[in-house]
């Protein structure tokens, strides 16, 4: 199995079959509206916004798990993101992911790159890196910003 065999629901209410990314660099994050690392909204656009054309896609997988930090609906988290940060990369349903009712997209993330961090996602804002193939480059905690991240999605660029 691989990402791209994987399914998620969007912020929308529909199912988008990650094979959609295929040949673009994935940055796949779990976000919350509510957090001390929200304020990373900001450098995640400037990302997106500074390498879109060359094949960077940014997703948003929201999480309520910590500290109950993403309380919205859907709808309510994407226009705090818009509204505060003019977010315009995916956004996804909220999940969860650690336990039984983990997104089959951290599942797999988790499990391919446990070792860096543990397996289990510590807090808000951890943030995985994928290649144009779709395989896992690397995993960040939280505390690392966003543009932090830059030389590393260059690299893959």
């Amino acid at each position: 199995m691989s990402l791209y065999d994987l399914t998620a629901v969007d912020a929308e209410g529909k199912d988008v079959s990650l094979s959609e990314y295929k040949g673009k660099v994935l940055l796949v994050v779990n976000t919350a509206t509510g957090c001390g690392f929200t304020p990373q909204y900001e450098g995640l656009q400037e990302l997106y916004d500074k390498y879109k054309d060359q094949g960077l896609e940014i997703l948003d997988f929201p999480c309520n798990q910590f500290g109950h930090q993403a309380p919205g609906t859907d709808k309510e988290i994407g226009e705090f993101c818009q509204m505060n940060y003019q977010t315009t990369f995916k956004r996804f349903a909220k999940v969860d992911v650690n336990g039984s009712n983990e997104s089959p997209v951290f599942t797999y993330l988790k499990k391919h790159k446990s070792g860096l961090i543990g397996s289990k996602v510590k807090w808000n804002f951890t943030k995985f890196l994928i290649d144009r193939d779709g395989n896992l480059v690397d995993r960040f905690a939280p505390t690392k910003k966003p543009e932090e991240l830059e030389s590393d999605i260059i690299k893959l660029l």
